[in-house]
């Protein structure tokens, strides 16, 4: 069997990572050397305590915070030394993100809060694809309503369509349902792994909860800007707690 290289087989791809804040108590250690690779159509949670340091992780992989040390490659594409207009670039062409605020635009309706970000890469079919996407996610009656006229999970699933419309290879969704009571959120969770079974998008699912975690391939554990953990997902304990009341 031909061995591959981690730049060869890898949609994610960091290398030593460090980010360094300054504070007015002095630097701060956000990411303390991370070394992670995650291969194409992998579903990756992404759990551990509150600062430890899982948001910044995915701004870096993103390209919307830069790291202060180490190598980051997505999708073949070093990040290291890119411009800002270089990343939004590569961000329209290859990475959708999911924030648990919703972040639509509160003056456009949910048709264009989809279309707007294609038709800024020059999608010709922007609004037709956002009418289809948001079909997909059963909002194909509420195309003209505003973020303000939808419900938490309504204006979630506009926000999964905006990031899934575009196609891209790479979706990071940052506490998905962190604003949704219990059930709107299961029902969020189950439409994002759903698009994702249909798109063949690479995954990585930042959450608090273990149970959301294991529905992912694997998931990762991080602690004070370190990771502490790397294991294959427990899938029956999952559905044990998704059982429960």
């Amino acid at each position: 069997m031909n061995k591959q290289t981690p730049d060869q087989r890898a949609m994610v791809l960091l290398e030593d990572v460090r980010l360094k804040l300054a504070s007015l108590a002095g630097e701060v250690n956000i990411l303390r050397g991370i070394d992670l690779a995650v291969g194409p159509g992998e579903t990756v949670g992404v759990v551990g305590p509150s600062g430890s340091g899982k948001s910044t992780m995915m701004m870096v992989i993103a390209g919307l915070e830069r790291a202060t040390g180490g190598r980051v490659t997505v999708a073949g594409q070093s990040l290291d030394g890119l411009g800002e207009d270089a990343l939004a670039t590569f961000r329209r062409q290859n990475v959708g993100i999911v924030f648990q605020s919703f972040h639509l635009i509160p003056t456009m309706t949910a048709v264009e809060n989809v279309a707007v970000p294609m038709e800024l890469a020059g999608r010709r079919d922007a609004v037709a694809e956002a009418r289809q996407v948001l079909g997909r996610v059963g909002l194909g009656e509420r195309l003209h309503h505003y973020p303000g006229q939808l419900s938490g999970g309504e204006q979630q699933r506009v926000a999964l369509a905006r990031a899934f419309a575009p196609r891209p290879r790479l979706l990071l969704a940052d506490e998905p349902t962190g604003n949704l009571d219990q059930a709107t959120g299961r029902a969020v969770i189950d439409l994002l792994f759903e698009l994702h079974e249909q798109s063949g998008a690479t995954l990585l699912l930042i959450t608090h909860d273990a149970a959301l975690a294991n529905r992912c391939d694997r998931v990762l554990r991080l602690e004070d800007g370190r990771l502490v953990g790397d294991a294959l997902a427990a899938p029956a304990a999952a559905d044990l707690a998704l059982e429960r009341p």
